[in-house]
């Protein structure tokens, strides 16, 4: 399996350097490059395992937490289209943020909390329940504000990287429908974020996925949280269109 997918990404590589940048259909979600079975598992909250994730974030978006002995329901009363607009710029920092920092930050400056790693189960349980308050609804446009972290997260996304010298439009646009490692490329869309993957065993985040696939074409992976990973969310944000969210997603 692994010497078929390094000589599937080796005629990616060679068909971009003969053909160029092709660009990107019109968006399809993941879900429909998935197997009836995988399909199945996302369909029914019952049986979603992301959804033990769900309601776990539940329980802690309702539990005080901190020195100032707040939940998260305390402030926030209803959370439905909420992660539509995420990454945004934070008011307090002025840094852009995803869903995920904006909860490290709440967790840390408002609830006086200790500090939870971006892909602790925390985090994600929290930001798997409010992404599924927003499952159904497309992401909002992108800010003209933000247009220059959209900018270079664009750049990143199209950026040739790593000994395979590949950029994601080589697998993403260029190479959709086809198999790699006995998993069919998708269009690389982000609406299903925190998604559950049956080949983790786990739920995990976007940044762990773009982290993976640096590690894939043998380029230096950034950090989870880093501000690269998150101008590259905000660019999917964008690239993703009128796509709905369905949080949590199931993935092979």
């Amino acid at each position: 399996m692994r010497s078929h997918g390094l000589l599937l990404l080796a005629a990616v590589w060679l068909s971009a350097s003969l053909s160029g940048h092709l660009g990107a259909a019109e968006p399809r979600s993941g879900y429909a490059f998935q197997s009836s079975d995988t399909q199945t598992l996302q369909d029914d909250d019952f049986q979603n395992p992301g959804m033990l994730w769900v309601d776990q974030g539940e329980v802690l978006f309702q539990t005080a937490a901190g020195g100032s002995g707040k939940a998260c329901v305390d402030c926030h009363k209803d959370m439905q289209g909420v992660a539509r607009s995420f990454p945004q710029r934070n008011p307090d920092t002025g840094q852009l943020m995803s869903l995920t920092q904006q909860i490290q930050h709440c967790r840390t400056t408002h609830q006086q909390a200790t500090p939870i790693r971006y892909e602790s189960t925390p985090a994600l349980a929290l930001s798997a329940y409010i992404g599924y308050q927003s499952t159904g609804l497309p992401f909002a446009p992108v800010p003209a504000s933000l247009a220059i972290e959209l900018e270079r997260g664009e750049a990143y996304y199209y950026q040739r990287k790593g000994q395979l010298n590949l950029g994601c439009q080589h697998c993403h646009e260029d190479s959709v429908g086809e198999m790699l490692r006995g998993d069919k490329i998708s269009q690389g869309h982000g609406n299903g974020y925190p998604i559950y993957r049956l080949e983790w065993q786990s739920a995990g985040s976007l940044h762990r996925r773009l982290r993976s696939c640096d590690i894939g074409v043998r380029a230096q992976p950034h950090q989870l949280g880093s501000q690269t990973y998150t101008e590259v969310e905000l660019f999917l944000r964008q690239r993703a269109g009128s796509l709905p969210l369905e949080v949590p997603a199931v993935r092979r």
